[in-house]
């Protein structure tokens, strides 16, 4: 079974928790209130004017997307603190959001958490687990908080419960490190098995390489090929190089240098760094390997290849 170098580089191991997670946005106002995208906002700023916390999101969301009015991050704050004050949950994490990225007040990390933590204390189930995993993050990375492990894994196992996907990984990577909680692989795989049925590539990154390694399940290299392909198709660099892997040395699925070359060459085409100078390095030593004619169907096929959408994978 032929190795390089180069793919035992590529193929570092351990998962990593993401810094938390994507940069926090407000929510987008398809799954807030109303949508306000007709006429003037006339109406909804004397409503929001009245104190109508309905409104006052719509409006927040109005200037925080610029629709209707200019795009103004100061107003999308200020209408999302009133109805934030109010209670709502959803302004909350909105707010939470806004000063964890400083737009339209002064970056705080330690506003953002108290916004999360107000929104993460309520009973609205998407603004409650969005901001349960934004805490968990919080504590996991020590921004606005002192960094506390085991207060992470809290947070996150309460949004995961949920069936937040990413909230659901990071508690996989949390049991496979033992951060927090007892190192437990098994615990890692049930939690990184659910996030990656419901489609999140990261989740289905990391159950493949707790298969290939045979931790905390058989090891089954069919099975991570199987995963790693529904995180390749998202256009995951780090699955695309994996399943290059598997594909140039036959472990898993038939040896075929075209396709070796196609996800490696998707890789190198959208990694950044030092990712990408060793996956054009794999590239390279996997086109070594081929004639003119297979070089120019991998690259074919590279070109022609486009991301899919997160979505649903059915458990086998």
């Amino acid at each position: 079974m032929p190795t390089t170098s180069r793919f035992v580089r590529v193929l570092a191991f351990l998962p990593t928790l993401l810094a938390a997670q994507r940069s926090p946005q407000a929510v987008p106002p398809s799954q807030t209130t109303t949508d306000g995208a007709s006429g003037p906002l006339l109406d909804t700023r004397k409503a929001a004017g009245r104190g109508d916390a309905a409104a006052q999101v719509t409006l927040g969301d109005a200037y925080y997307l610029g629709r209707g009015v200019a795009q103004d991050y100061a107003e999308a704050a200020r209408w999302y603190r009133k109805a934030a004050d109010q209670g709502v949950a959803l302004a909350q994490f909105n707010l939470g959001a806004m000063y964890y990225q400083g737009q339209g007040v002064a970056q705080s990390y330690a506003e953002a958490v108290r916004w999360y933590r107000k929104a993460a204390d309520q009973d609205r189930a998407l603004a409650q687990a969005l901001a349960q995993r934004y805490l968990g993050s919080m504590y996991a990375q020590g921004w606005g908080v002192a960094q506390d492990y085991a207060e992470a894994a809290r947070w996150f196992r309460k949004a995961a419960d949920q069936g937040d996907a990413e909230a659901q990984d990071n508690l996989g990577i949390m049991y496979s490190k033992g951060q927090g909680v007892t190192q437990d692989d098994a615990e890692a795989v049930k939690w990184f098995r659910g996030a990656a049925e419901k489609g999140y590539a990261r989740a289905q990154l990391n159950l493949a390489r707790m298969l290939s390694a045979g931790r905390g399940v058989s090891q089954n290299h069919a099975e991570e090929a199987r995963w790693l392909r529904a995180a390749a198709d998202q256009g995951d660099t780090e699955a695309q190089a994996f399943l290059s892997f598997l594909y140039y040395a036959g472990e898993g699925v038939p040896q075929d240098y075209v396709q070796a070359h196609m996800w490696i060459n998707l890789a190198a085409a959208h990694a950044n760094g030092d990712s990408q100078k060793k996956y054009a390095g794999a590239r390279d030593e996997v086109a070594a390997k081929m004639d003119a004619a297979q070089i120019a169907e991998a690259q074919r096929l590279a070109r022609e290849r486009k991301p899919e959408e997160w979505k649903p994978i059915k458990a086998k």
